[in-house]
């Protein structure tokens, strides 16, 4: 039986957060890392807020979420120093021609595929419902990929082709900032 592929409902978050403590990099022992993880932790109260704006994605099979995806605007994720760090390069950077601000851009992230659905079609098809969900407000997502994070870099820029338009360091650690249209 395929996955469903959807907006999440408040219901869903215990499955969202099981999943997320899983893979939460502060979970992880190193032999796990190669695997990819997730960086930016999430409360019940967060997803909320962020289900507002329509930026809960899941996948469920049999009842049980196996994959989400969050994204929102940048005022949203402002509350972390890292989007912050984010937010002040945006005003040098560029996206195919197009100069990108917090009103015309969004951030994008984390996505979070169960280990046993990883190398499916969960990943793109979380994505392509989530771009087509935020394209009529904003017309460039945005994310950050940890250098380290080698799966989550190989998904984004060979199954979605994400394009990396800047590289920073935050408390100690190498990110790449990539970027889409949302209009296909």
């Amino acid at each position: 039986m395929s996955p469903i592929i959807r907006t999440a409902l408040a219901s869903d978050f215990t499955g969202i957060l099981d999943l997320q403590a899983c893979n939460l990099y502060s979970n992880l022992a190193a032999t796990a890392l190669p695997g990819g993880f997730v960086t930016t932790p999430f409360s019940s109260e967060l997803l909320r807020l962020l289900l507002l704006q329509n930026g809960v994605f899941v996948a469920e099979s049999e009842q049980q979420i196996i994959g989400y995806l969050l994204a929102g605007d940048w005022k949203f994720f402002s509350q972390w120093e890292i989007f912050k760090v984010m937010i002040d390069r945006m005003s040098k950077l560029r996206f195919q021609n197009r100069e990108l601000t917090v009103d015309n851009s969004f951030q994008y992230g984390p996505i979070c595929i169960d280990q046993s659905s990883r190398g499916s079609q969960i990943f793109p098809e979380l994505f392509d419902l989530m771009r087509s969900s935020f394209a009529p407000k904003f017309l460039v997502g945005v994310t950050f990929i940890n250098k380290i994070n080698e799966r989550s870099f190989a998904a984004h820029t060979r199954k979605l082709n994400l394009e990396i338009i800047d590289e920073f360091e935050f408390n100690g650690n190498s990110f790449y900032t990539l970027a889409f249209l949302t209009a296909t």
